[in-house]
């Protein structure tokens, strides 16, 4: 590509656009299913006993890129993610991107063989999507929606609504990270330590969990982070929450940054870990299953579910308890 940026003329679906989908995202993204350019993408048929699982999500963080992962990636893992905790195997992507004019074309490419790799990576492949232009200032360098399609084995039954008093409550990792990664790059605040997002697909991970044991909710606590996940299960499940501060993981560098700026990290984004509630008798199990994963190391059983009231309960560290709301406000936006 002789031009250096995007430009208008990019979005009128000519000649510019049609040399951008070519030589840009068919180079990265090609396949025997995208690489047809037809309007709408024919997926092989669906083995017998399994259902299509289906999600679509937009990204608009600020930075694109910050540490340890950009906007591409996140759109990649944020969906994949929604099938996983469903029980789903992720199959296939679509990736729409609108762009603002005057975006460099290097930086599109970063951000295409982000989703490149990380969906190669992932197993998954990109087989359909759409591209816009828009003036400047009518965006923020780049936007990306991305749909999922999965399939889920028919004897699985992973919900929201399936919690149970006895479960217990599995946490895959440390909290906080992606938002404070985030916080840290937007305002240059230049803090020192190990902040880096998590973001990852968390698909081969919940693979093996289900084949360890029973599993009855999955959820990625992204946006309202833990406290407001757990507070969404239990208004689904119609149960209580109990879960103990000093089993909940947290990488010492964030911490930090929420003491220092007065930020409470059970309620920043992740978007590398996941909650697990499963049966008591396969607890154990599941948990080592998930902590000789690379991306479950820090693994902890947190808590249980507990008949109503229908509440979070927080056991702190100094003996108390307290009640976690589900986030009123959010304490950074943009952060996926």
């Amino acid at each position: 590509m002789e031009n250096k940026k995007i430009t208008l003329s990019y979005g009128s679906g000519g000649k510019l656009m049609h040399q951008l989908i070519k030589n840009l995202f068919l180079k990265k993204f090609g396949n025997v299913i995208s690489e047809k350019l037809d309007d709408s993408a024919v997926l092989p048929p669906i083995p017998n006993n399994f259902r299509i699982v289906f999600t679509t999500d937009s990204y608009v963080v600020k930075p694109i890129f910050f540490p340890g992962g950009d906007i591409g990636k996140l759109s990649i893992c944020g969906t994949i993610n929604d099938l996983s905790v469903m029980g789903a195997k992720p199959r296939y992507i679509s990736v729409s991107a609108i762009i603002e004019e005057g975006l460099e074309i290097e930086k599109l490419e970063k951000i295409i063989n982000s989703i490149a790799e990380t969906s190669k990576r992932a197993g998954v492949q990109i087989v359909c999507g759409d591209t816009k232009v828009v003036e400047k200032g009518a965006a923020d360098e780049i936007f990306l929606t991305t749909s999922g399609v999965g399939i889920l084995d028919n004897k699985l039954n992973i919900s929201g609504r399936n919690a149970k008093p006895g479960n217990i409550v599995i946490l895959s990792g440390t909290i906080a990270d992606h938002g404070i990664a985030i916080l840290n790059a937007r305002q240059e605040l230049e803090l020192k330590g190990k902040l880096l997002s998590d973001v990852a697909p968390l698909n081969n991970l919940v693979e093996k969990m289900l084949n360890a044991g029973k599993i009855n909710t999955m959820r990625d606590p992204t946006r309202g982070g833990l406290a407001t996940t757990l507070n969404e299960i239990a208004e689904q499940s119609d149960v209580g929450i109990e879960i103990i501060e000093e089993r909940i993981p947290i990488n010492k560098s964030t911490k930090t940054v929420c003491n220092l700026l007065g930020l409470d990290p059970i309620y920043i984004a992740n978007e590398g870990k996941l909650l697990a509630i499963v049966e008591e008798k396969h607890a154990e199990k599941i948990l080592s299953t998930i902590k000789k994963h690379p991306l479950g190391k820090n693994a902890e059983i947190i808590g249980k579910i507990i008949s109503k009231p229908k509440a979070v309960f927080l056991k702190t560290r100094i003996g108390g308890t307290r009640i976690l709301q589900m986030l009123e406000s959010d304490q950074l936006p943009r952060i996926c």
